[in-house]
């Protein structure tokens, strides 16, 4: 029976998804079109995809069970800090000015931007470089949520589960475009508000509801975590290691302010209460799925007579959890987290294959491309990008490698430890310069690749891939302007015409703004 229920929903979901896709093609006929969706996105497919593009399996499986496990409740805090700084604030600080600057520099990419703000083709270049190479091992970590899962509930294959999800990514993005991936991140966010919801209660229900299942976590103690033995530990406001999680809300809020697929979902806003709809939405959306997942994470614990973390991992803890559920229930989470994991992915390959193709090969070797090919050209990149993924995930669950996984996380930091800074300042102050952006590009990919390669180099706080990421970030942001003060300022006539956009006049009604 959980098997036929698994196999309709999942038939009628891959065929909505795929119906989307078919439909914007006809629609999509040029690359502002294809990759900004000409820039005319309103607020709820907005705030939709920026927040499906946010929160992957990896957030649901993967983290919500590690620092779940690790912090007990206070977990919460870490879907706080997403709601309120990665979403609430990102769209409040960033929004607006990524928009209307984006546009003026005619950008439809991270990359691009760079080279117009700062007049670098170099830039461009390298930025594109940096974005290939750590995005591809974070596209690749998205099927890991799904592993455990699949096998849990239903015994199919996960090298099946990786060619379904690979496949259905790719027509319907390579088909529509990014407003088919938008309109398809809309579909798969309602999965994925009403499936936390339904599977917290579920969960707390069987351990006999919030209460119980709060004192039941109290009671817990673990020796071999810091703090671990102090009664109440795990179901108090702070957890055992509050400095550890402050850099995990860093990371996984800061961090979105960086992420070029991320970033992207800015340039392609309609209007002005496109901007302040989605803020709210996005706000929302983020408190629920996020909040939800992590405070879900938090009462893994309550389930440690089924779960051995030393020799599973941390991803067998969400799965474990979720065994005794019905098989209603069991689908609906099987399908949030194909949801979580295809929105994700379909930003990635997006932000990839424009990426390269636009910056990399039209700015290096193939200047001339016309409209169409680079189309042509996006299109196959997308199918490569979702190829080359989906093959290192199945070498890395054939192996056993945990490598991929471990990557994540420095991707994330790689990212927006190179890029925050300088795109952040580029948007705010003209006095930003190229050597600033140059010295944030190497602190960022530089730090992180010691953290792989030679960690004992770095002073023994930073030797953790979360804490170095957070701190990349934050050092990004007092080293730019210091360097900026020092070194050359980009030519006074380009920084005027990027900024200009902000001076441009424009009528509203009197309810938005008062008159004289």
């Amino acid at each position: 029976m959980r098997l036929a229920i698994l196999i309709t929903v999942l038939v009628l979901y891959f065929a909505l998804l795929i119906g989307v896709g078919m439909h914007y093609k006809k629609k999509t006929t040029d690359v502002n079109g294809f990759v900004l969706g000409g820039r005319s996105v309103g607020a709820w497919l907005s705030a939709f995809t920026f927040g499906t593009s946010y929160f992957s399996a990896v957030i649901f499986i993967g983290f919500a069970g590690q620092f779940g496990w690790k912090y007990g409740v206070s977990a919460t805090w870490i879907g706080i800090g997403n709601a309120v700084i990665g979403s609430l604030l990102a769209w409040k600080i960033l929004g607006r000015r990524t928009r209307l600057m984006s546009q003026q520099l005619n950008s439809a990419t991270m990359p691009q931007f760079f080279g117009r703000r700062f007049d670098s083709n170099a830039l461009k270049v390298v930025a594109s470089v940096i974005i290939f190479v750590f995005l591809i091992p974070y596209t690749a970590s998205l099927y890991n949520g799904l592993s455990r899962l699949f096998t849990m509930a239903f015994g199919i294959d996960y090298i099946v589960c990786i060619i379904v999800m690979a496949v259905i990514t790719a027509i319907y993005v390579t088909a529509g475009g990014y407003k088919a991936a938008a309109t398809n991140d809309f579909i798969q966010g309602m999965i994925m508000l009403v499936g936390i919801v339904a599977v917290v209660a579920a969960v707390l229900k069987s351990k006999g509801g919030f209460q119980e299942s709060l004192n039941g976590l109290a009671a817990v103690r673990d020796a071999t975590i810091e703090n671990g033995t102090v009664p109440g530990i795990f179901a108090s406001f702070f957890g055992p290691a509050p400095l550890a999680l402050m850099f995990v809300v860093i990371l996984t809020s800061l961090g979105t302010w960086g992420l070029p697929q991320m970033v992207q979902k800015f340039y392609a806003i309609k209007d002005e209460s496109a901007i302040k709809r989605g803020t709210v939405i996005s706000t929302f959306f983020a408190i629920i799925v996020a909040g939800g997942s992590y405070f879900l994470g938090g009462f893994g614990r309550l389930f440690s007579d089924k779960v051995d973390v030393a020799k599973d991992g941390y991803d067998c803890i969400v799965p474990t959890m979720l065994e005794e559920l019905s098989p209603v229930l069991i689908a609906l989470v099987v399908v949030l987290v194909l949801a979580a994991s295809m929105s994700t992915l379909s930003s990635l390959v997006m932000a990839s294959s424009s990426t390269l193709t636009i910056d990399f090969l039209k700015g290096t070797f193939m200047k001339n491309m016309n409209d169409r090919k680079q189309l042509f050209i996006i299109r196959i990149l997308i199918v490569v990008f979702v190829v080359i993924s989906a093959a290192i995930a199945m070498v890395q669950y054939k192996s056993k490698v945990t490598f991929i996984a471990q990557l994540m996380g420095i991707s994330w930091g790689a990212l927006a430890g190179a890029f925050l800074a300088p795109f952040l300042y580029a948007l705010y102050w003209k006095r930003t310069t190229k050597a600033a952006c140059w010295t944030s590009f190497a602190m960022g990919v530089g730090l992180m690749l010691i953290v792989m390669l030679h960690k004992t180099w770095l002073p023994a706080f930073m030797q953790n891939p979360i804490a170095c990421g957070a701190m990349t970030m934050l050092l990004g942001l007092v080293v730019v302007p210091v360097v900026s003060w020092f070194t050359t300022p980009v030519k006074q006539e380009l920084v005027d015409n990027a900024f200009s956009c902000y001076e441009q006049k424009t009528v509203v009604e009197q309810k938005t703004a008062l008159g004289d």
